[in-house]
């Protein structure tokens, strides 16, 4: 795939989500920093699915390096900038509500400030 660039949207990164995501393996980091450049351009990310229970167009790219799941929640609804909400290890098969709260949190925060400006 060819990717034809235009404007890149900027991504925001909310609360310690570029702090976690630095703490993945340099693989795992390598993929996610492509994934986020696809959505930066435009494109879906080649492994994700959308986290509605979250809030409305909330997405979670999903990562696997060797049998560990990797998650990055973000959102690029809105036209200016995608946002990126919580990185974190999955350590069971379902996500912890402790991952999901502090996803929504931060969701809820993005969500008033940009229907503010």
């Amino acid at each position: 795939m060819t990717l034809e660039m235009k404007h890149e949207k900027p991504i925001y990164w909310v609360g310690t989500s570029y702090k976690d995501l630095l703490t993945f393996p340099p693989e795992v980091k390598q993929v996610a920093g492509y994934q986020l450049h696809l959505i930066q351009n435009g494109f879906e990310p080649e492994n994700w699915k959308p986290f509605q229970t979250i809030g409305a167009g909330v997405k979670e790219i999903r990562i696997t390096e060797d049998g560990n799941a990797y998650r990055i929640m973000y959102i690029a609804k809105f036209s200016e900038r995608i946002y990126v909400l919580h990185s974190f290890k999955k350590k069971t098969q379902k996500t912890s509500s402790k991952d999901i709260n502090i996803a929504k949190t931060r969701y809820n925060i993005i969500a008033n400030k940009e229907n503010y400006e």
